[in-house]
């Protein structure tokens, strides 16, 4: 485990961003999400509430990247602008293959309970509605959908383990 350098928002004073002031009990609730994402080895973390957007990275972004605060908090009204993403290159293949990508963070689970059956497999077609896996979050179980059509083709996330937001689940051909 990593040990990271205390970030300077912890601290017992108020931190103020704006016209925005961050109370002891937020200052709290922050230093809880840390501990889970130790707990549960995330390496990011966004949630937007009550006026702000927070987001916990641990690590450099790149290889080459210079060593960035632990936290960054940004008031949404500073959200107006586009914000871009570097796709990362995959191999061609004759027919690309669309991703079904977890739309929070969470364990993933690819069946309902710990000896049934997974909701889908490779080589199973699957329509929008299909339910393909279960993503648990503080607690609560939430049924994944496809939204595609297709068959699928891999099965990347492994069960049991953390997923991020936006992290590829499945490809369906």
């Amino acid at each position: 485990m990593t040990l990271l350098p205390k970030p300077t928002y912890l601290d017992a004073q108020p931190l103020t961003k704006g016209t925005r002031t961050l109370e002891i009990k937020e200052i709290k609730e922050i230093k809880a999400i840390i501990d889970l994402m130790e707990q549960h080895d995330l390496s990011v973390f966004e949630i937007e509430k009550e006026g702000f957007r927070l987001k916990l990275q641990k690590g450099p972004t790149a290889p080459t990247a210079a060593a960035a605060p632990p936290a960054v908090i940004i008031p949404s009204k500073a959200l107006t602008g586009s914000s871009e993403t570097t796709a990362v290159p995959k191999p061609i293949e004759s027919k690309p293959l669309k991703e079904i990508v977890s739309p929070m963070v969470g364990t993933f689970y690819r069946a309902g309970s710990p000896d049934g059956a997974p909701f889908v497999d490779v080589g199973k077609t699957v329509t929008e509605e299909t339910v393909v896996c279960i993503i648990e979050a503080m607690k609560v179980m939430n049924e994944i959908k496809a939204e595609t059509s297709g068959v699928i083709a891999e099965v990347v996330a492994e069960n049991g383990k953390p997923v991020q937001f936006g992290q590829a689940l499945f490809r369906v051909r």
